[in-house]
């Protein structure tokens, strides 16, 4: 079993270690709730738009990380998110789009990738799955928001079909399924479970468990791990955190534990440094 991933770094965020000794101009990671300036989500580090909080006090949290991680906040980039696949190319022009308001976010959309420098993508998160793609080899960077909607219509095979477009292998790209709600806290019914079949056949272990008559506990995590396999990404280069956004209190915000009314964290993935093309 591989170690944690996400290794936390002072009390505002999570980062790949790994990936960033591997390049150390790609940082990709996850905020906690720690350390912000939401006086809606007490005095904590909430940068979602959409959840009804002070506009000045999200732009302030997002100011204070844009100095930590040293991205300037016009290079990020973020998304009106739908629970969609739609998979975007951040290309010139878009950097600062959903960075000071949600208004100007890219529409409809769940997954960004790119290759230009001083780039930071960033998607909100309260219990969906993160997942970090990444391939030295090309300097590609993606990020997608995989709730269970998004996973049972396969927005990762939809980032790893965009990257083969761009002639990446599988074998050259490498994923991480960050900090997310845990199989133990995350109960559905037949008709997710439903979904979830049919990317299941009758001699793989099912992600998901029974519990009682029509009630499942599901593993969001394995299932696009899964995906990421039949997608064509070898076992070993996918990294699975164990960090649980339901179960850790004191890091992070849950939607379904907090009953909707909760703060956002950032999942983010950003690139330096480098003259590289669109592609």
């Amino acid at each position: 079993m591989m170690t944690e991933p996400f290794i936390k770094q002072d009390k505002e965020y999570f980062y790949i270690k790994e990936w960033t000794e591997i390049a150390p101009h790609v940082i990709a990671g996850f905020t906690t709730k720690n350390g912000g300036f939401s006086e809606k989500f007490n005095g904590t580090l909430n940068c979602g738009f959409h959840v009804g909080d002070d506009l000045d006090a999200v732009r302030s949290n997002r100011n204070h990380l844009a100095d930590k991680l040293d991205f300037p906040i016009n290079s990020w980039v973020g998304c009106e998110q739908t629970h969609g696949t739609r998979i975007v190319q951040v290309k010139r022009g878009q950097h600062g789009k959903g960075s000071f308001d949600y208004d100007s976010s890219i529409k409809d959309t769940d997954g960004l990738y790119s290759n230009l420098q001083d780039t930071f993508l960033t998607l909100c998160y309260a219990d969906c799955v993160p997942i970090y793609f990444f391939s030295a080899k090309h300097d590609m960077i993606g990020i997608a928001h995989a709730g269970w909607k998004g996973t049972v219509n396969g927005i990762a095979k939809e980032m790893i079909a965009a990257w083969h477009g761009k002639g990446i292998r599988s074998s050259d790209i490498m994923v991480a399924i960050g900090p997310s709600i845990c199989e133990k806290c995350y109960i559905v019914d037949d008709r997710v479970i439903k979904d979830v079949d049919t990317w299941i056949n009758s001699e793989e272990s099912k992600p998901y468990h029974e519990i009682s008559t029509g009630q499942y506990q599901l593993n969001l995590r394995k299932l696009n791990q899964m995906i990421l396999e039949k997608s064509g990404i070898p076992s070993e280069n996918i990294y699975i955190t164990n960090l649980c956004t339901s179960c850790d209190h004191e890091e992070f915000y849950s939607h379904r534990r907090d009953q909707g009314k909760t703060g956002r964290m950032i999942g983010f993935i950003g690139l330096k440094g480098y003259d590289v093309s669109e592609g």
